[in-house]
């Protein structure tokens, strides 16, 4: 059975249109946990557009499950991630124009420095994950630089705009599971998934965990966190 992990950041977007302090991220990841969330996700930016390092503390302080911290693979945040020891770190590209993350980490170009940082985090115990596009040289590439999972970018899929489109995307996804599979890495994916397009990755059992943020805090707003999450649990767990 498929696990899920709620991406927070995006009650601290909320918060910080405001500069004030609600809603409170930490708040909403103990109530997704106790709605059944297997994880909690932050992604703690270079510009902090919306996870503040207080909340990272806070959330390695309460959170139950696991935490997982999504950040570049840059001194200083290779620094807090050492001193704050969450569960997970998983290393994504990071532009400082982009609205959300466009694409995967470049292993393959940049494979000594994503090397010597997962050495560095798995030293202190933590989990390391790179977040790639579903391209077999990418997974192949992590795998060599010691990743101990792969989160698949499912963006291009999630922004497909006709069927045939997301038909070979989804296809990239299933091949790119299998083969990290085949390498020992464990499999993860996210990025734009929703209530209605994750359905079809009940076809994918390689996967095993989900991380999913923006349209369960978008459906929050409608019906509150702890619906949002059981809705998307109820969905992940068919798989």
């Amino acid at each position: 059975m498929a696990r899920l992990s709620v991406n927070v950041d995006h009650v601290a977007t909320i918060r910080q249109a405001r500069g004030i302090d609600e809603p409170d991220p930490v708040l909403a990841a103990g109530m997704a946990e106790l709605a059944g969330a297997d994880g909690i996700i932050c992604h703690l930016r270079e510009d902090r557009r919306h996870i503040q390092d207080r909340d990272l503390r806070l959330l390695k302080e309460t959170v139950k499950t696991g935490l997982n911290l999504e950040m570049a693979a840059v001194e200083e945040l290779v620094a807090i991630a050492l001193a704050v020891k969450p569960d997970m770190v998983t290393l994504v590209p990071e532009k400082r124009r982009e609205v959300t993350t466009e694409s995967g980490l470049d292993v393959i170009g940049n494979r000594k420095h994503y090397e010597k940082v997962t050495k560095s985090l798995q030293d202190a115990g933590i989990c390391v994950s790179f977040f790639i596009d579903p391209e077999p040289s990418q997974i192949r590439g992590s795998a060599d630089a010691g990743a101990n999972i792969v989160e698949i970018h499912t963006g291009p899929y999630s922004d497909a705009k006709s069927e045939s489109d997301t038909a070979r995307e989804f296809e990239r996804i299933s091949e790119a599971a299998k083969i990290a599979e085949g390498l020992k890495l464990g499999v993860h994916a996210g990025h734009g998934l929703n209530y209605i397009n994750i359905k079809g990755f009940s076809a994918i059992p390689e996967i095993e965990e989900y991380s999913i943020g923006h349209c369960i805090i978008a459906r929050a707003v409608m019906v509150g966190i702890d619906q949002a999450v059981r809705e998307m649990i109820d969905l992940v767990c068919l798989f």
